[in-house]
């Protein structure tokens, strides 16, 4: 009998995600110079991906598995992956998170990878692959970038609050979450719309916005930037006691997630397709 397998650290898992995703960046920031290439769709017709997509997660893919060859791995393009991998760690991958943004040039996209354990997310990094800014979390550590402790915001009036949001790609999602914002939009202080989960959560973490939410998100979209966001102090969750999901991702400081948290069910923004 073996010996057996020792715990994950995670501070040792970042380290290891911090190091592929700036080779992963760097490969994304490669490709986008030289031309993005073939563009296809997904869901629907304005849901793109591209040869780069598909290009950067399997290099994540075959660096993950070259220092980590028992994890599983979780992506965006390419789903389960690992080789049949049954390790307690998965790493959940989306190796350029904002593809519209990257398809057009607008320089806010990145690669986002985070690393479970037994479920839980224990770390995770999201790299801006045009700015090179990077933030980091480990359970129980804190958020970083730039060697900065992350806070979140101080706002503690709704009305007072600048909060980021995205929409689906589905147009009669799309439809029910207009109806939302034009409810909200009198009842705070405005609305950004950027384009990139990963990032708009660590926005929110670094108080860039003071919130975030949105319906209809993947794992990979959510789970490096909401530890980041959590890690800064954040309440991250869905509507009505749920964990964040599919049916709603919301980021907010104490001192306005009640009132924003309420507000969304009032208009229910987990609701429609």
């Amino acid at each position: 009998m073996g010996d057996p397998m020792p715990e994950p650290d995670p501070s040792e898992l970042l380290e290891v995600a911090v190091a592929v995703a700036s080779r992963a960046a760097d490969l994304a920031h490669t490709q986008r110079l030289a031309g993005v290439g073939k563009v296809g769709t997904k869901s629907t017709d304005t849901d793109l991906v591209t040869d780069a997509d598909r290009n950067v997660e399997r290099l994540i893919g075959e660096l993950l598995r070259a220092r980590r060859p028992d994890d599983r791995i979780l992506g965006e393009e390419f789903g389960p992956g690992g080789g049949g991998a049954t390790g307690r760690v998965r790493w959940v991958v989306d190796p350029i998170d904002g593809t519209v943004n990257y398809v057009y040039g607008i320089p806010y996209y990145a690669v986002s990878i985070a690393a479970e354990v037994d479920g839980i997310v224990v770390a995770g990094v999201v790299r801006s692959v045009e700015t090179g800014e990077e933030w980091t979390a480990v359970r129980g550590q804190g958020a970083w970038r730039a060697g900065v402790r992350l806070a979140g915001s101080s706002v503690s009036r709704l009305d007072q609050a600048l909060v980021a949001t995205g929409f689906a790609y589905d147009a009669g999602r799309r439809v029910h979450q207009a109806g939302v914002l034009a409810n909200m939009i009198a009842q705070i202080r405005d609305i950004r719309r950027f384009g990139a989960a990963a990032l708009d959560l660590c926005a929110a973490a670094e108080g860039r916005v003071d919130a975030y939410y949105e319906k209809g998100l993947g794992a990979w979209d959510h789970a490096a930037g909401g530890l980041v966001a959590h890690e800064a102090g954040l309440r991250v969750s869905g509507l009505r006691g749920a964990p964040p999901g599919p049916d709603l991702v919301l980021a907010a400081p104490t001192g306005v997630y009640q009132q924003l948290h309420d507000l969304l069910v009032t208009l229910d923004a987990d609701g429609g397709l």
